[in-house]
């Protein structure tokens, strides 16, 4: 099969692409609402972009012709947590995906508990295995669809107690949560280890 992606309409590219690049992590970000409330959504558009300083990058759409609710929490406030959640909340991942209206908090509604920040002023879900809170660095509007790449360097990051060794995140004891193509999540299967590859001197 062929396809002319010039001849895909957003709708159809959004169906075809999430199917195609899978599995994908998901960031489940806390932002704060203009009336202080906590806004939480998961973002599956979602990597690091920079080690130095750590940076991370997250895709936000838009809702119809109106941008989300995160993006624009995160521009005017300029920070938020992006959570790394396990497959012990794929329910509440899921269910906080709902458009709620700006002043409704995803967090009360899940019943989540959250905690205090360190440098940020979103609280970050007790829950997650992993928090990263992070300041605004950028946002690049992309497309005729106007969607935000939001670039946020990560300040401080939170790690649940026995996920570490030697300074990696032991992926089989964290236990990620992944999206695939529509309302279908995945975990991780199968790891394959190989050999490090041996670092050159380039000249």
């Amino acid at each position: 099969m062929e396809i002319s992606a010039g001849d895909l309409n957003p709708e159809q590219a959004y169906r075809l692409l999430t199917g195609i690049i899978v599995p994908r992590p998901i960031a489940w970000i806390t932002t704060m609402s203009p009336a202080g409330g906590v806004n939480l959504a998961p973002f599956s558009h979602f990597t690091f972009v920079s080690v130095a300083p750590p940076m991370l990058g997250i895709s936000i759409g838009r809702r119809g012709e109106s941008q989300k609710d995160t993006g624009e929490n995160i521009l005017r406030e300029g920070d938020f947590v992006a959570h790394i959640a396990d497959v012990n909340s794929v329910a509440d991942v899921h269910r906080s995906a709902i458009e709620y209206p700006v002043d409704v908090s995803e967090v009360e509604i899940l019943g989540l508990e959250t905690l205090r920040s360190r440098f940020v002023k979103p609280p970050r879900l007790a829950c997650a295995p992993i928090g990263l809170e992070c300041r605004l660095s950028q946002c690049i509007e992309l497309g005729r669809r106007r969607t935000r790449l939001v670039i946020g360097e990560i300040v401080h990051i939170h790690v649940r107690d026995g996920l570490m060794c030697n300074g990696k995140i032991e992926t089989q004891d964290l236990r990620p949560l992944a999206r695939l193509g529509g309302p279908k999540y995945a975990t991780i299967g199968e790891i394959i280890s190989m050999q490090p590859i041996p670092r050159t001197t380039k000249r």
